[in-house]
């Protein structure tokens, strides 16, 4: 029988195997594909090769427990293990967290430990801040028991109640609009700015350290996750990097990968979205639909001509900017094609974009 110490030991020696292969842009490849068997892996030899990432998108190594945790300034620190970010303030009465990703798990309670035993402030974690419900930025909240503040959007609470996740203990405190948390000398400024990678996604500016952490919005050094950041609502999504620009930001905590971010690093994703936009536009105007209508329409098969119609549209939209963002950021030949996709849904969505197959005459 395995033991609880035993798994975690495993897991860790698993997560620090994985990381390690990912920061060597030489073994720089995504699990993807399709599967050889259900019983059977595929072998490194089959797997999709890609171009290497740029030294520029790698954060700091990790110690030998997974993680590492540096100060943004002043009280203010973060903690990665390449994959996932949290931040917390370390005050006078106890510790402020923000988000608390499962994959970086117990090693938050280390990295904590590791400032506070060298300020001499209290490591206990008194409140807990929800970015959005989403498990995989919050699902290791329980380890920090049940006497804590936990502070998140009113849809926040409303989603983990449903989802009744013990996990992901629900927030006790909540706000709609904005809400300033001050505990032991330090303060946070907590905002809505209605939805976009999720319903209920919030910026958490720490003012005087200069830090914005706005999650699943911005992926310094990277393109963002597949479908636009897998986003809810991708035009509020775009509207979220505008709005995250007004903040007299220095700092940038992203939520994933390894390292911080600075205004560059956003000037830069936004600039990727504009070109994506208009790459997407202007293939979705000139790509003659009728191919696909005259090889699938005489058998009806409606789903057909829209899968490879949209599809053709997306690979020859992400050409021109996988291109020209290859080697500038880290990904942009794994995931610029399923982010035309995602543009190509939205504008004909949200923007009422119709392109050829528009109001019949």
């Amino acid at each position: 029988m395995t033991t609880e110490p035993q798994q975690s030991a495993a897991r860790r020696t698993f997560l620090k195997r994985t990381l390690a292969a990912a920061a060597v842009p030489a073994a720089a490849t995504l699990i993807g594909g399709t599967l050889p068997g259900t019983a059977a892996a595929a072998e490194a030899s089959d797997l999709p090769e890609f171009a290497p990432v740029p030294k520029s998108a790698l954060g700091p190594a990790l110690n030998a427990d997974g993680y590492f945790v540096g100060r943004i300034k002043g009280n203010l620190y973060w903690v990665t293990d390449s994959s996932y970010q949290s931040m917390f303030l370390s005050t006078r009465d106890g510790v402020v967290l923000v988000d608390a990703p499962p994959s970086i798990g117990h090693n938050l309670l280390r990295a904590i430990d590791d400032v506070t035993r060298a300020n001499g402030r209290p490591s206990k974690v008194t409140h807990q801040i929800y970015s959005h419900s989403h498990a995989d930025h919050i699902a290791a909240s329980a380890i920090l028991g049940k006497d804590v503040v936990r502070i998140g959007h009113t849809e926040t609470r409303r989603l983990l109640l449903v989802d009744g996740d013990p996990n992901r203990p629900a927030p006790t405190e909540t706000f709609d609009d904005h809400y300033t948390l001050r505990v032991g000398g330090e303060r946070l400024e907590l905002a809505y700015h209605g939805p976009n990678h999720t319903y209920d996604n919030i910026f958490i500016h720490a003012p005087d350290q200069e830090t914005l952490m706005a999650v699943d919005v911005f992926y310094p050094g990277w393109v963002p996750f597949t479908g636009l950041a897998v986003s809810q609502n991708v035009r509020g999504w775009v509207t979220a990097h505008e709005e995250a620009m007004r903040y007299p930001w220095k700092t940038l905590v992203g939520g994933h990968l390894g390292r911080l971010g600075v205004r560059s690093d956003a000037d830069l994703q936004q600039q990727y979205v504009a070109d994506l936009d208009a790459s997407t536009r202007a293939t979705y105007d000139s790509l003659d639909p009728t191919p696909f209508f005259d090889r699938y329409g005489p058998s009806g098969n409606a789903w057909a001509i829209f899968k490879t119609y949209l599809g053709a549209i997306a690979q020859q939209a992400a050409l021109p900017v996988t291109a020209k963002y290859t080697g500038r950021l880290a990904g942009a030949d794994v995931y610029t094609t399923d982010n035309a996709f995602a543009m190509l849904e939205s504008l004909r969505a949200d923007y009422g974009v119709l392109g050829p197959s528009g109001i019949h005459p």
